[in-house]
Formats: C-alpha cells, sequence, structure tokens
C-alpha cells in the first residue's frame, strides 16, 4: 500500500534510487473524443485518490518478455508495453482493445457477465490474457496504440516507474449504450446502423477504482485547476495538451453532438501535433509521440535559483518541475534522447497529493538564464 508521500519528490536524491518499473498507460479516447479518467480509491498501491488513465505495471506472465533493466529496450516503446497497455485498460475500466479475428472490427461480443468474469480472473491471476482473448476471439490491438510520451519518475521519489503513455482513439459512429441520440432529439453519431455498441467504462468493483468517466479534456483540467479532483503533473500536462484539439466546443451537457467529419478533423489535428517537427528558441525539438521526461524539482542553485524568487509569479511554497530531461537512467545508455523544454510545470505538493497543478512557459517562470540556452 502506499500513499501520495511515495510520489511526492524528497529534498534530497535518494542514495540508492529505487529501479523504475516498467509500465504503460492509454489516454483513452471515446468515440465522441472525450477522454477516460479512472478516480483512484484512497488505499490504491499508487496515486491514492487521484483521477488517472487506465494503465499499470508490466507483467511477465500477461504481457511476455519484459526488457531487463540494463537493455535499452526498458525505456522504449515495445511488445510488452503494449500488451500491457490494452491488458491494463481491460482490467480497469472493461473496454477491450482488442479486434474480433473475422471481422477486423472492435471487439465487442462478449456479455456484460462474461467480460467482467474475465477482468477477475485476469486481475487475479487465474488465467492468462492472451489465453482469455484466444477463448473469445479476439486479438489484442496493439498497433492503433499511439506512443505520446514516455515519463520515468525522478531519483528522490520513492516509488518509481518507467511509463509509456498511449493514445488510443474508440472507432467513430461506436455506439454507448446509455445514449441513443444528441441533445434536443436529434440524430447523433450514436444512430448509425453499423455503430458498435461500446460498453460503458466501469470501474473495477473497488479494488483500485471507485470511478470510470469520460469528460472533455478542457473540463478535466478545470476541475483540477479549482483543486475539485488530484492530477498528478503526467496527467495534468498531458490532459492539458489535448485540450484545444477535442471536444474544445463542448462546453455543456446540452452542447450538441459533433458530427462525424467534425471529430475526425480533431483526431487529424491531433496526430498532426504529435508528429510534426517543432522548434523551441531557434532549436528542433522532439516530437511529443518520442519524448522521454522525467521531471525534476528545482532547488537552490539551479537555474539561477529563478524558481525560488517569485519570477512569474512563483512563490517559494510552489515547486516548478522542469521537463527537458529524460533522465540518468536514459542518458546512462546513450540513447540520446530529450524531453520538452517548451513548458514547466508549477504545483504544491500536499499531504493529499498535488495541488493547484499548472503548466506556463517555461521563460516566464525561469527568465532566459540557467542551464543551457532557453
Amino acid at each position: 500500500m502506499s500513499t501520495p508521500a511515495d510520489h511526492r519528490p524528497s529534498k534530497e536524491a535518494a542514495k540508492s534510487p529505487a529501479v523504475p518499473r516498467p509500465s504503460a498507460s492509454v489516454l483513452l479516447i471515446s468515440p465522441t473524443n472525450q477522454i477516460l479518467l479512472l478516480h483512484r480509491v484512497s488505499k490504491a498501491s499508487s496515486f491514492a485518490s487521484a483521477h488517472v488513465f487506465p494503465g499499470g505495471a508490466l507483467s511477465k506472465t500477461h504481457d511476455g518478455i519484459i526488457p531487463d533493466v540494463n537493455d535499452p529496450a526498458r525505456h522504449q516503446d515495445g511488445p510488452a508495453y503494449r500488451m500491457a497497455a490494452v491488458r491494463e485498460t481491460f482490467e480497469e475500466c472493461g473496454i477491450l482493445l482488442a479486434k474480433n479475428k473475422k471481422t477486423g472490427k472492435l471487439f465487442t461480443e462478449v456479455s456484460d457477465k462474461d467480460r467482467e468474469e474475465g477482468r477477475k480472473a485476469i486481475h487475479s491471476g487465474k488465467v492468462k490474457f492472451a489465453d482469455l482473448l484466444e477463448q473469445w476471439g479476439a486479438t489484442p490491438d496493439t498497433e492503433s496504440l499511439i506512443p505520446f510520451t514516455r515519463w520515468i519518475t525522478p531519483p528522490n521519489v520513492p516509488k518509481r516507474f518507467s511509463t509509456q503513455m498511449y493514445i488510443y482513439f474508440l472507432p467513430l459512429g461506436s455506439a454507448s449504450p446509455t445514449r441513443k441520440s444528441a441533445p434536443g432529439g436529434s440524430p447523433g453519431i450514436e444512430a448509425e446502423e453499423d455503430e458498435l455498441m461500446i460498453p460503458k467504462p466501469t470501474h473495477d468493483g473497488g479494488i483500485e477504482h471507485t470511478a470510470a468517466r469520460f469528460l472533455p479534456p478542457h473540463k478535466w483540467i478545470d476541475l483540477a485547476r479549482q483543486n475539485r479532483i488530484i492530477l498528478f503533473p503526467p496527467q495534468f500536462f498531458l490532459t492539458l495538451l489535448l485540450a484545444p484539439y477535442l471536444s474544445a466546443n463542448v462546453t455543456s451537457p446540452s452542447s450538441p453532438v459533433p458530427t462525424h467529419s467534425e471529430l475526425q478533423l480533431e483526431r487529424e489535428k491531433v496526430l498532426d501535433f504529435l508528429s510534426k517537427p517543432r522548434t523551441y528558441d531557434g532549436q528542433v525539438e522532439v516530437s511529443f509521440a518520442k519524448a522521454c521526461i522525467s521531471p525534476i524539482v528545482l532547488g537552490k542553485g539551479q537555474y539561477g535559483d529563478k524558481s525560488q524568487d517569485g519570477v512569474g509569479g512563483v512563490d517559494k511554497h510552489t515547486a516548478v518541475l522542469v521537463l527537458d530531461g529524460p533522465g540518468k537512467e536514459v542518458e546512462e545508455q546513450g540513447q540520446g534522447r530529450r524531453g520538452i523544454r517548451e513548458w514547466v510545470v508549477t504545483t504544491k505538493f500536499r499531504k493529499e497529493g498535488p495541488r493547484d497543478v499548472d503548466v506556463r512557459r517555461r521563460e516566464e517562470v525561469l527568465g532566459t538564464g540557467g542551464r543551457g540556452k532557453l
């Protein structure tokens, strides 16, 4: 069992940092381009009481060969990470990211009863995930997972992970069994004849989660900024990046359902954002698909102490996390990977978890001095 303290940076680096556990998480996008977050129980093994993406640690039983700690593939996208992403999503919210072997479409041909029994059997280790899929005539849709940064917990945090983040778009034209038409009675995308019935996401019965819900990204960010929910920096940062693109015009429950073409255009803009070359301060930067980020909390003597003297309105009680480094483990392997320089995350680490989380332009907080050219 862990608490928020297990994920809060200490003031000094540990003498023997914990080895990051390989894990995978999925930003699951609904047929109406909303994002799924799960509410962790207060006694969860990690990220207690926070809202998180579906995901978890890799399992050698279910996910295949896990790269050794000294293998460069340990911190790279690969088969075991992708299988874990599919498996953990199914375990944690009941949505199976797999294809029907006969039709090639998203696999939904399983009863609610069998689905729930399958989730429990996998979680308890009574059946292998691959065996269950074979029994159902399904194959994991690992190819549709889109890399969206890797995050490696810094060495001064007790509980560490090397997490490959992915985006998965549920098919447009798919339906939720709880919604038949757009507000006002006009047909929504759910009314198409060839629609797939996507099961409503559900929590796991209180084992690790108490709620599972799709909302527009900007709605989740609003809730976090009001401190009504807890989002740790990676979840806040990635959700914020998607907010301008997905469901940005959905401002209330009465907002009309976007058309199929509008939804598809939103997704195309996300893909372009992820992959296109970017520049910062005249230098070519890594894409969001390939970025490897190990957040570091600035301390005295770093970046000219600008994070500690009120620059950019940051007070001494607010931590500033820079995102430009890939972490010691990746640096020592000489992979030449990088993080993101454009932004920093600011937050106050409280007993219950990070509060007042936000993302700001790097130069607004750190100025133009410090380590390297900004």
